[in-house]
């Protein structure tokens, strides 16, 4: 019977959002309270799941505005946990949308997993006359015990987006993620999961990566990265702003800036030298672009190094992680 039941369990994670939230009135879509309803009920809320072999765990319950280092990390050990196990075929996690780009992004850098990490959200609450919440969970729950999929991956309204990709790109709409240029990966289709293209080769030497595990997992915190944005009349303020709050208190200093430029990651001249008193600081400075599409193309001529296909709020991330590791 263990042989039988080999890697068909999936488990899933609450963490709250909106696909958890409730509303005194069931037509209100906006004026809700998100992370109310457990994970065990969401699950229990899907009559299509009812047979599926499921574990429900509850790791956090708040609105994804308010996500931060201390759940990712508590995510990130409760993920590998259940992937090291070889009964598990995936997880999945339901989060809400305003970071769920974010904590995609945090998982695949640190675990870079072997079996699929699903993310999945809804923009509607669980109390909405049509909620989107039940549909997204069940596709996020075939996703993840489809043997072709691997590594982390958001699914919403029907579509497959790969960690690195996806983005919010609507405030209402209940398909509100985009992959940019590079497009979902694929789609769920009546139960079944169908690519559009092959997904690259996983790990095959571990089912994660457990050395960056055991970083996050013993770090106090990540190293502070402030996010800013090049416009028109931009001076360097904020910047200036830091930099002499840092002369009163030097733990007040930023470890890393990332800056989305407009275009092709170009600076307003006075933010431009505002960040190189940084950079002459000790602050690590990256450029990123603040356009929805595209990406940071180097040009020998602007100055600081980029993040040529990131947009700025995982840029953030990188940069952040990449100051843990150093």
């Amino acid at each position: 019977m263990a042989e039988a039941n080999s890697r068909t369990r999936r488990v899933v994670l609450g963490t709250g959002g909106t696909i958890a939230g409730r509303a005194t009135r069931a037509g209100d879509n906006v004026g809700y309270v998100a992370g109310q309803v457990s994970a065990q009920d969401l699950v229990a809320a899907v009559p299509a799941l009812v047979g599926v072999p499921l574990e429900v765990e509850q790791v956090a319950q708040i609105d994804s505005k308010d996500m931060g280092f201390a759940v990712w990390q508590a995510l990130a050990v409760r993920v590998a946990h259940h992937l090291e196990r070889p009964d598990v075929a995936g997880v999945v996690i339901t989060h809400g949308t305003d970071t769920l780009e974010e904590t995609a992004f945090f998982l695949q850098q640190v675990l870079r997993p072997a079996k699929p990490v699903v993310l999945t959200c809804a923009m509607r609450p669980a109390t909405a006359l049509v909620p989107d919440g039940p549909q997204n969970l069940l596709d996020a729950v075939t996703v993840a015990g489809d043997p072709a999929a691997h590594g982390v991956l958001a699914v919403c309204a029907g579509q497959v987006h790969a960690a690195r990709h996806v983005a919010k790109v609507h405030s209402y709409r209940t398909d509100a993620f985009d992959s940019g240029d590079a497009g979902p990966i694929g789609c769920v289709e009546e139960g079944v999961l169908r690519l559009f293209h092959p997904l690259p080769p996983p790990p095959v030497s571990a089912t994660y990566d457990a050395e960056a595990l055991a970083r996050i997992a013993r770090a106090p915190g990540l190293p502070r990265v402030e996010w800013l944005n090049s416009h028109a009349d931009a001076d360097g303020t904020l910047v200036l702003g830091l930099l002499a709050l840092a002369a009163q208190d030097p733990a007040r200093l930023p470890r890393g800036l990332v800056v989305a430029g407009t275009g092709n990651g170009t600076l307003h001249r006075s933010l431009a030298e505002a960040l190189a008193l940084a950079e002459a600081a000790g602050v690590r400075v990256v450029r990123a672009t603040r356009c929805a599409r595209g990406r940071v193309i180097p040009d020998g001529q602007n100055p600081f190094p980029v993040v040529t296909d990131l947009p700025p709020s995982k840029a953030r991330l990188a940069l952040a992680l990449d100051l843990l590791a150093a």
